[in-house]
């Protein structure tokens, strides 16, 4: 098979345009193109008057030697490669504990199920309930105002990407297409086919439940076991030094589990855990992270501003984008987790605060548009002396998130008119905010860092100039937006595993190693490896 990549075609055009395409970039007899099929389709709406379709199509030619060697200079034509998973080779002797992943959230989930098929049978803890009990819990804190602790966005199977758009790409870089594994098991899952091609494939909440479901169906077929409702709360240990390795684990049901190997899939908001981590010596590192706002748009405005008289062809559905802007005052504010045709939801797990994301359904139907607008925090001058001090930080503002919104998980927001024109908003305009269970307008500055502030003043009116419509008045920011990423890095050396505690793989958004969902799935593979290498 050739693969042929980047090959352009018009917005709209005729299904048997792209067989003629594909035959005339080889340059060869309409015969002997056998078949085709397409690996990636995407769109590129740089130009907002000049929409053109891109795809990366797999050919199945007569002479696929002769048509290569004819074309060997095109760099966009190649053997199309070999997306083949190969599982790991690996035995449990007698002995040995079984191998255990805490937190089921994507990149634990995937962990679990690679060692499931490799024969391993792995122990799951996670702290929060199944996905659907979670659920139940989440949505009562969205309709109802009250949280529960263990079970929310952030705790429980399937992790935070389990109430977000589903969005299913990454920029990390995947030689050895780990990411296309990951979606090919969703689509056992039950996700769309469409997922395996589309070049910014989604798939949203609902369907990522029933996903989950199976996938925890599957593990326990092969022989995992999963302990929901149940909380690491320390380490056993064997050995000093460089010599200390990992024999247990003491669980919050009063059992300590035999465990000499264990994948920490724990997710950003672990804060419990990331203080038990310390107090194990586990090496770590402050890691930056973002905080910031949700804003709101109509889903017409941005589909208008980015595709223009092309707004609502079935082939582009709900526009995205992605913006950047470096301030004056040395801070980043770019777009974090765009959700077309979403709503933001209340993302808490702790009381007495207010944290806001953003999800959608496969449908991308809802009227607005949101994404988070979002400022770098750097550790090295926000706070130098604490590996832990990002946490603290992230609390402050959602602390006084809590209290701006009026103490009951309100949140507080503000139309972007007031917000330029610094004076409080006590009402809101024609964009009506979809943050359950509420909003309470107010002066965003008073849970924000001033140079969160200054920066997202700042960057707004440049985000107009990319985007019409961007920084329109009654536009609605909902505070605050904190958990963009995990505060810290927990250190692995090249096997995967923990240089001060041999036998413990930091794997996944926790541990700093991924952002998103699919990026989880693939560093939760490549523990799993390390995992069977050491066996």
């Amino acid at each position: 098979m050739i693969r042929i990549t980047e090959l352009r075609l018009p917005l709209g055009h005729p299904a048997e345009a792209l067989r003629e395409a594909v035959r005339a970039r080889l340059n060869i007899a309409s015969e002997d193109l056998k078949s085709l099929s397409v690996a990636r389709r995407g769109y590129d709406a740089r130009k907002r008057g000049h929409i053109v379709m891109v795809y990366n199509v797999d050919c199945d030619v007569a002479d696929e030697d002769a048509v290569l060697a004819a074309h060997a200079q095109d760099q966009h034509m190649r053997p199309t490669p070999d997306t083949t998973y190969h599982l790991p080779e690996a035995t449990l002797l007698e002995g040995m504990s079984r191998p255990v992943v805490i937190g089921a959230g994507p990149c634990g989930i995937m962990a679990a199920l690679t060692l499931a098929q490799a024969g391993l049978k792995p122990i799951i803890i996670e702290r929060g309930k199944d996905v659907k009990a979670r659920t139940v819990d989440t949505f009562a804190l969205w309709r109802k105002s009250v949280l529960t602790p263990e079970s929310n966005v952030q705790f429980g199977e399937g992790g935070a990407g389990t109430f977000s758009d589903g969005k299913l790409y990454s920029g990390v870089s995947d030689s050895r297409h780990l990411g296309r594994h990951v979606l090919e098991e969703f689509v056992r899952a039950g996700a769309p086919e469409e997922i395996l091609t589309i070049s910014k494939p989604h798939i949203g909440t609902f369907r990522l439940v029933t996903m989950v479901m199976f996938i925890r169906a599957e593990i326990e077929r092969l022989g995992g076991e999963y302990r929901f409702e149940t909380r690491v709360e320390g380490f056993e240990m064997e050995g000093e030094g460089t010599e200390r390795r990992l024999s247990g684990l003491r669980l919050s049901n009063g059992e300590t589990l035999p465990a000499e190997r264990v994948i920490l899939a724990v997710g950003h908001s672990a804060r419990d855990t990331f203080e038990m981590l310390r107090e194990a010596q586990v090496e770590m590192d402050a890691k930056p992270f973002s905080i910031g706002v949700r804003i709101e748009h109509p889903q017409s405005v941005i589909d208008v501003a980015r595709f223009g008289a092309s707004a609502g062809h079935e082939m582009l559905g709900a526009a995205d984008y992605k913006l950047v802007h470096h301030a004056s005052n040395g801070r980043a504010v770019y777009s974090f987790c765009m959700c077309p045709g979403g709503q933001v939801v209340a993302a808490t797990s702790e009381e007495g605060q207010v944290v806001t994301n953003g999800m959608s359904q496969y449908s991308r139907a809802e009227r607005n548009a949101n994404s988070g607008i979002v400022v770098e925090v750097k550790p090295e001058l926000d706070f130098p002396d604490d590996v832990l001090g990002g946490m603290a930080f992230q609390r402050i503002w959602e602390k006084a998130a809590f209290v701006a919104g009026g103490s009951n998980y309100n949140a507080p927001a503000q139309r972007v008119g007031d917000f330029l024109a610094g004076r409080p908003s006590t009402s809101l305009g024609e964009v009506v905010p979809s943050y359950q269970p509420g909003v309470t307008p107010t002066d965003l500055t008073q849970c924000l860092p001033a140079f969160v502030t200054d920066a997202i003043r700042e960057a707004l009116p440049q985000f107009e100039r990319k985007l019409r419509g961007f920084s329109m008045e009654d536009a609605v920011m909902t505070g605050v937006e904190t958990r963009t990423s995990s505060p810290i890095r927990l250190r692995r050396d090249r096997d995967g595993q923990s240089p001060t505690l041999r036998g413990l793989f930091p794997a996944g958004e926790g541990a700093g190693y991924a952002g998103g969902i699919l990026s989880a799935g693939i560093d939760g593979i490549r523990a799993a490896e390390w995992l069977a290498a050491s066996l």
